[in-house]
Parts: structure tokens; C-alpha cells; sequence
């Protein structure tokens, strides 16, 4: 496997978080794999953050590991740059598409732009969207969510720890898709506490996107909302999302990861045991599968919704602490069940 155009310098929260972000960032770029003298055959295209997120793009990383793995597929990979334009992203794509690979992943919903200028110039050529539907083609496979169901699920999680009756979302950048997320969590905790007090904060704003990539931002967002008396924070942001959960465990109150099940990150384990759960989207799954339709010859095309009746997005249970406060592990599950039996129906927006 190789990784292409090296991601710039982001700021890191503490030592502890520069550390965990190297770790878990794999190859340096100009590494290369033993296998480098073969084409590449499926390629990604990460988001902001880049791989070593512990989050959204290492979700979509494992996915290319696995098929790399049992599927005999050379991947390559390409990392995006700090306040890139448009035009970077374009290049990156036709580049991948142009050396061969195929599928071509785009790993978030900044891509869309970029691959709707792409796609119909390569026709054969598989393009993943991940997050994003507005751009269709017979060659693009919109890969998507239900993000509102599984952050219903952290908000009832988040109402039944609280012992302040406040808890606290933040969300990287104010886009529809992150507010998908608060949306699910407010009327999760709502629900289970009519009373409790919800903070809400996002780090950045569009054109900005910044809000996913700055751990420093997100532990300054999650420390403010901790002053405020919020004992549970839920942090929708990608990297940011890191310094988030470093605030919380140093004041011994609950975070709520996303994405992937953070618990379980090597980045991260310093502060694990203050992870109570994970708000999971399958994303890795939804990479691998795009890549075995292209390789089996039955491209995946138009939407592909993953939700939370088929496991796609979901609450993680990893942290045995979580298991144990059986009255809240009762509530979610109660929750999961209505939501699929469609008792509960999730707002998409605030």
C-alpha cells in the first residue's frame, strides 16, 4: 500500500495526542509497500484529518486493510492538505483514476464537487462518495448514513450517566451532515430527560473546516461545556474530536466517541476508561464492500444506506463500565427497537 500527498502540519492538543496521531498514522508519506511495483487496483482519498484520526478516516482505512487482505487488492492512498481548494482535490482524483485504480473513493462529503468534475471523464472507473448524495452518476456509489439514529441512541446513553442533568455536543464544522448528529443526540437525551440541559458547540463554520482536523479546538470546546457543568460530552468532529475526549477523562466526566468505536483506538488509550461509548457508522464495511462489487464485476451504483437496522451505524459497548449500568444498556436497547420498528422517528435536523 502507498500513500500519496502528505497532510500539513495540524495542531495537536498535547504531547500525548501528537504521539497517539503518529502511532496510528501508519506509513510516513514516500513510504511504499513491498508490493509497490504493482499497480494499484482501489485507491482512497482521505478526508481532513487524514488517516490517523481515530475516527472517520481510519474507519474507511480498515476497510481498505481488509480488502487488501482478503480480497488481493494493491490499494494506494492520498492524503489531503491544509485548506486545499477544489482544484487540489480534482488533481488527486484524476491522478488515481488516471494510474488505474478502481474503485476511487472519495472518504467525506468534500468531495463531492471534485468527483462530479471527474467521474464522467473516467466511465469505467468506480467512484465512492462517502456522506454525500447530491452528486449521481451510473459510475458513483453514494455511500450513506443514518448518523441521526446512532446519535439517538449516545443522547439516551448520555441523559441515563448524566448525574448533572447537562451534557454537551460539539460538532466539527456546521454542515447538514453534523447537524445530522446533533439532531439525533438533543431528542435522544430529550426523550429520556425532558429536563436535561444540552450545550451545544461547533468549531468552525464553512468555508472553515479546520473544525475536524485541531484536536486543540476541541479540547478548548469540551472544556468550556465541562465549566458549564456538563458531566457527558459527545464530539462530532473527527480529529478534533480527540481533544475532546482528552478533556473530558482529565475531569473525570463521560465522552462519547464517534465514528469508530474509540474505546478500542491505541491512540486513545490513555483516556479509554472515560470512554463510555462510540456512536459507530460502518464505514469500513461500506469501503470494503464497494471494492469486492468492483472486483466480482457487479459495481455498486446510486445510493448504498447504511442505518440502524442492518447494524450500519449503532452504539458501541466495548468500556465494561458501559455494561454494567444495566438500566442505561435497557434504555438504548429499547430505544434501537422502536427506532427500527419505527416507533421513534429521528429528526434529520434541529
Amino acid at each position: 500500500m502507498r500513500r500519496i500527498t502528505r497532510i500539513a502540519t495540524v495542531g495537536i492538543a498535547s504531547a500525548a495526542l501528537a504521539l497517539s496521531a503518529t502511532a496510528c498514522g501508519g506509513k510516513k508519506s514516500g513510504d511504499t509497500s513491498s508490493s509497490d511495483s504493482k499497480e494499484a487496483t482501489t485507491a482512497i482519498a482521505y478526508d481532513i484529518g487524514g488517516r490517523g484520526d481515530q475516527s472517520f478516516n481510519d474507519a474507511a482505512y480498515a476497510g481498505l486493510q481488509k480488502a487488501e487482505k482478503d480480497l488481493q487488492v494493491k490499494g494506494k492512498e492520498a492524503e489531503p492538505t491544509e485548506g486545499e481548494s477544489e482544484a487540489d482535490k480534482v488533481q488527486r482524483l484524476t491522478e488515481l483514476a488516471r494510474n488505474g485504480s478502481n474503485p476511487v473513493i472519495g472518504v467525506g462529503f468534500s468531495y463531492a464537487p471534485a468527483i462530479k468534475k471527474v467521474a464522467p471523464k473516467f466511465p469505467n472507473t468506480t467512484f465512492g462518495l462517502i456522506d454525500d448524495t447530491s452528486v449521481t452518476d451510473k459510475n458513483i456509489a453514494n455511500l450513506v448514513f443514518n448518523e441521526e439514529q446512532g446519535s439517538y441512541l449516545a443522547g439516551v446513553a448520555a441523559a441515563k450517566a448524566s448525574k448533572t442533568g447537562t451534557v454537551g455536543f460539539i460538532g466539527g464544522v456546521e454542515v447538514p451532515l453534523i447537524k445530522k448528529f446533533e439532531a439525533g443526540f438533543v431528542q435522544g437525551v430529550k426523550d429520556t430527560n425532558p429536563s436535561a440541559k444540552v450545550l451545544t458547540k461547533y468549531l468552525s463554520q464553512p468555508p472553515d473546516f479546520s473544525g475536524f482536523a485541531k484536536p486543540d479546538l476541541g479540547k478548548a470546546a469540551a472544556q468550556g461545556q465541562l465549566d458549564a457543568g456538563a458531566d457527558v460530552i459527545y464530539a462530532a468532529a473527527g480529529l478534533a474530536g480527540s481533544g475532546a475526549i482528552e478533556a473530558a477523562a482529565n475531569k473525570g466526566a463521560w465522552a462519547i466517541g464517534v465514528d469508530s468505536d474509540q474505546y478500542n483506538q491505541a491512540g486513545l488509550a490513555k483516556f479509554k476508561d472515560k470512554i463510555l461509548t462510540s456512536v459507530t457508522k460502518d464505514v469500513s464495511d461500506s469501503v470494503y464492500n464497494l471494492i469486492k462489487s468492483v472486483k466480482d464485476g457487479k459495481p455498486q451504483t446510486g445510493e448504498i444506506r447504511y442505518g440502524l437496522d442492518k447494524d450500519g451505524v449503532g452504539l458501541a459497548d466495548s468500556n465494561p463500565e458501559y455494561k454494567k449500568m444495566t438500566d442505561l444498556v435497557a434504555a438504548v436497547e429499547k430505544a434501537k427497537a422502536d427506532i427500527i420498528a419505527k416507533k421513534i422517528t429521528v429528526k434529520t435536523a434541529p
